[in-house]
C-alpha cells in the first residue's frame, strides 16, 4: 500500500476498475489494455501526443466493446486504468515486453534503462493489484458456487510493420481450447467477420498470460478475443462486434447446460 501511495497521486486514482461487481453471469470479462492514461509521475514518457493516442499505449475500442458485452451478458468486467506503456498487465514481470523500451516504430524514452527498483515499483503498483483483483473475483465466485468462464478482450491494428492483417476477429487460446473450439464452430458460417484461430497472435507470442495465470490452473473455460481496431472506431462498430461476440459466447456456453 505504501508503494502504491507513493506511485499514484490522488488525481490518478486506483490502478484497477471493476464494472458490474455484483454481476452473477458465468462470464468474467477482463480488459488488460483498456486505457491510454499515464500516471502523473511519468508525464508523457518523452512521447508525442500522437504516440500516446496510438495503439502502442492501449487497445482502442476494446473497453467499449467489453462494456457492451458485460451489459448483455450480466458479466463483471475487470480493467486496467493505466497504459500498457507503464506496465503491460498481460505480461509477467520477467518478460522483456512488460515494460517496453521500443514499441513498433516508437522509441519510449521514459522506459529506457529502467533500474531494477523502478521495474519492481511498477510491478507492485500495477501488475500485482490487477491480477490480485482477478484472483480475488474468481475465488469469491468459487466460494458461492458460481461458474466462471474467463474472457479477455483486446484489439489489434489492421497493419503491423507494413503488413496488412486480413483477419478481423481472432479467437485465441493456450493449451485449453474448449471454449475457443466452440466459438469457432459457432462462427464457421458467418459472413460478418473473418474469424480465425490464434491470429494475429498466438500463445507462442506470449499473449495468453492472463489465461495461463488464472484459468488454466483452475480448469476454467477461457478464451482471448482480438478485434481489428478499424472495425470498432465508433459506437456502431462497437455495438455490432459486441453483439456478435456475445452471441458466440452464449451459444458456446449453452453446451454446458444442454
Amino acid at each position: 500500500m505504501l508503494v502504491q501511495s507513493e506511485f499514484f497521486t490522488e488525481a490518478d486514482g486506483e490502478p484497477v476498475a471493476v464494472d458490474n461487481p455484483e454481476a452473477r453471469g458465468e462470464v468474467l470479462l477482463v480488459c488488460e489494455h483498456a486505457s491510454r492514461r499515464i500516471p502523473e509521475r511519468y508525464g508523457d514518457l518523452g512521447l508525442s501526443q500522437e504516440a500516446l493516442n496510438s495503439h502502442i499505449a492501449w487497445d482502442p475500442g476494446a473497453l467499449a466493446v467489453a462494456r457492451l458485452m458485460a451489459k448483455s451478458l450480466g458479466a463483471a468486467l475487470i480493467h486496467q486504468r493505466f497504459s500498457r506503456l507503464i506496465y503491460d498487465c498481460n505480461r509477467p514481470p520477467n518478460a522483456p515486453d512488460a515494460m517496453r523500451e521500443v514499441s513498433e516504430i516508437f522509441r519510449i524514452p521514459g522506459n529506457e534503462n529502467l533500474s531494477d527498483a523502478e521495474k519492481s515499483r511498477r510491478t507492485t503498483a500495477l501488475y500485482l493489484p490487477f491480477h490480485g483483483r482477478i484472483r480475488q473475483e474468481i475465488a469469491a465466485r468459487r466460494a458461492r458456487g458460481q461458474a466462471t468462464a474467463l474472457v479477455t478482450v483486446h484489439s489489434f491494428t489492421p497493419v503491423y510493420f507494413g503488413r496488412e492483417r486480413p483477419v478481423e476477429i481472432g479467437i485465441l487460446h493456450d493449451s485449453d481450447s474448449r471454449l475457443a473450439d466452440r466459438m469457432l464452430k459457432a462462427a464457421a458460417d458467418t459472413r460478418l467477420y473473418r474469424v480465425e484461430r490464434n491470429e494475429p497472435y498466438g500463445p507462442a507470442d506470449g499473449v495468453t498470460h492472463t489465461l495461463e495465470v488464472h484459468a488454466l490452473p483452475a480448469g476454467l473455460l477461457n478464451v482471448m478475443i482480438e478485434i481489428r481496431n478499424d472495425l470498432i472506431t465508433d459506437e456502431t462498430g462497437q455495438g455490432v462486434a459486441a453483439d456478435f461476440l456475445t452471441g458466440l459466447l452464449r451459444e458456446s456456453l449453452a453446451e454446458d447446460q444442454g
